[in-house]
């Protein structure tokens, strides 16, 4: 692998994502680095594997977009006078989603967008799945709709004992590719990596969310979906 480490990194002990101010995303603790095609399959999408990196102790993954070795930090961020504030709310995820009823589980949804379009099944969306999830095969596709979501924007609830329902991943970040819409989308975060602000703070711990690495969210550190507008391309 070949990430540029920074000489101040903010790497302690265990794994972290950690922000740098206008600059890009430290990664400690050997997290696991791959690449996923986003696959259109009949009337719903999959993640398919496209190439794992070799994994590193800590590497430093570009978050201006600007790289000229992606998808790490070539240090293109300083001649772009990069502005990379977190504008993103640091509420937490129960208290700003909206909870849409269902008939066997209830959803939550932050309208955290990264546009990877996995909410859409072959039945119909994740919001009519989920008001019909009395029938048990309509549920299990409203769950499915849900937990395949990139940006964690989709969480259910389950109606019987109130349990959030969430994958059991093992942490790792997959750099997604979009070939519907010719893109390169977010970075997909899996398996509750701490994610720490450039003022130190940690984020709201959360099993999978996606971060923006394109450079032209509103919504930073999270993705927003402006990588489609944007036209952006890795170029690996």
């Amino acid at each position: 692998m070949e990430g540029t480490t920074q000489p101040d990194s903010p790497c302690g002990e265990g794994m972290k994502i950690a922000i740098t101010k206008d600059g890009p995303y430290i990664v400690c603790g050997r997290v696991p680095l791959k690449r996923e095609i986003i696959t259109l399959v009949g009337g719903h999408r999959e993640y398919r594997l496209d190439r794992i990196f070799e994994t590193e102790e800590t590497y430093a993954l570009c978050r201006c977009g600007r790289s000229k070795n992606m998808p790490f930090c070539d240090g293109s961020h300083i001649e772009a006078h990069f502005q990379g504030d977190e504008t993103a709310s640091r509420e937490d995820f129960l208290d700003r989603a909206d909870l849409y009823p269902g008939g066997g589980v209830d959803l939550f949804d932050d309208n955290r967008c990264a546009f990877a379009r996995f909410c859409h099944r072959e039945e119909g969306d994740v919001w009519s799945l989920t008001e019909a999830s009395d029938d048990p095969h309509l549920m299990d596709e409203a769950v499915k709709a849900s937990t395949d979501c990139p940006a964690g924007r989709l969480v259910h609830r389950n109606n019987g004992d109130g349990t959030l329902i969430e994958p059991d991943f093992e942490p790792e970040i997959s750099l997604l590719e979009d070939p519907e819409k010719n893109v390169s989308s977010c970075l997909y975060v899996r398996g509750g990596i701490p994610l720490e602000s450039a003022d130190g703070t940690l984020y709201e711990p959360r099993n999978r969310y996606a971060l923006c690495r394109c450079g032209q969210s509103r919504n930073k550190p999270f993705c927003d979906a402006s990588h489609v507008p944007a036209d952006f391309r890795d170029g690996l």
